[in-house]
C-alpha cells in the first residue's frame, strides 16, 4: 500500500484520542470509565499503555529504516492484543450488571487494528549505493 504509513499515523493519533473519551458506562455506580480513569483503579489505566505504544508507533512510522519497520510490526501486534484485552475487560459483565460500551472502546479496538494492518502493509524498498550493494529502507515506493 502506497499510503500505509500515513494511514498508520492517522490511526495512532485517533487511538490516542480514543483513550481520553469514555470507554464504558457502568450503571450500578453511575460512572463513565475512560482509558485513564476507573473507579479506584479497578481496571487500571490502559490509556497509559496505548498512549505510549501509539507514540512509539508514530515515531517508527516516520523512521525510514528496515529495523523500524520490523519493530513497528511487533508493536502493532502488541497494541492490538492489548486493545482486545481492554475491550474484554471493560465490556465484560459482572454480578449480573452489563456495562454499556461507549464509542471510545470500539474506536480503541478498530484503530488499533487499522494501525496493525498499516504496519504490516508498509513496504521496505531497496536503494542502490555507490559500490553496487543494496540497502533496505522502509520508504513506500509504488514501483516495487
Amino acid at each position: 500500500m502506497k499510503y500505509a504509513r500515513y494511514i498508520g499515523i492517522i490511526a495512532a493519533v485517533i487511538l490516542i484520542v480514543c483513550c481520553f473519551i469514555p470507554l464504558a458506562y457502568y450503571p450500578d455506580i453511575n460512572e463513565n470509565f475512560t482509558g485513564f480513569y476507573s473507579r479506584e483503579n479497578a481496571y487500571g489505566k490502559p490509556g497509559k499503555a496505548c498512549l505510549f505504544l501509539s507514540v512509539c508507533a508514530i515515531i517508527l512510522f516516520l523512521t525510514p529504516k528496515l529495523w523500524a519497520l520490523r519493530v513497528n510490526q511487533v508493536l502493532g501486534v502488541i497494541l492490538f492484543t492489548y486493545s482486545v484485552k481492554t475491550y474484554l475487560l471493560f465490556a465484560g459483565s459482572y454480578a449480573g450488571i452489563h456495562p454499556q460500551v461507549k464509542p471510545g472502546l470500539i474506536g480503541l479496538l478498530l484503530f488499533s487494528f487499522v494501525l496493525l494492518v498499516s504496519s504490516l502493509f508498509s513496504r521496505a524498498v531497496m536503494k542502490e549505493e555507490n559500490n553496487g550493494t543494496a540497502t533496505a529502507t522502509a520508504e513506500d515506493n509504488p514501483t516495487t
